[in-house]
């Protein structure tokens, strides 16, 4: 079992001996992802897995939170937003933007790009670097960004 998963299980039984109902909700809406993942793929989620899915929820709160803002629906997105609270957690540290800086030029040195065509490349070099630690819509705005200059 991958040591992600094994904290994430941990979590669920401190929750729920804490008898907090709200973090253990979201705790088990992760397990129930993973799972599924498991289920459907045939396979161990490794820890590269289990964060890639923790980004895809987050990232699925994070359009959420902007549809229920737009309803004035406040309430929906404050829980949303108490979900991410609970799936960063089990995240990596974010990138900052100076790590960013340096993974992107390293990703273009290493893949040759030389224009905006070679786009593609560079951010499948960056793919597994950035995973759960960066949005790559942000990421790709600046690679584009970054390869245009060239």
């Amino acid at each position: 079992m991958s040591e992600l998963k094994t904290r994430i299980n941990e979590a669920v039984k401190t929750a729920m001996r804490a008898g907090d109902k709200s973090r253990l909700g979201t705790l088990r809406l992760i397990t129930a992802a993973l799972k599924q993942r498991e289920v459907d793929e045939r396979k161990e989620l490794t820890d590269d897995d289990v964060v890639a899915t923790l980004a895809k929820m987050v990232k699925q709160r994070r359009e959420s939170i902007a549809q229920f803002q737009q309803a004035g629906r406040d309430d929906l997105a404050d829980r949303e937003l108490a979900e991410i609270a609970v799936i960063s957690d089990f995240l990596p540290q974010p990138l900052t933007d100076a790590e960013i800086d340096r993974l992107i030029a390293q990703a273009i040195a290493e893949t040759g790009a030389v224009g905006i065509r070679d786009m593609g490349k560079v951010m499948a070099a960056l793919k597994p670097q950035i995973q759960g630690r960066a949005d790559p819509a942000a990421i790709s705005s600046r690679v584009k960004q970054r390869l245009s200059a060239q």
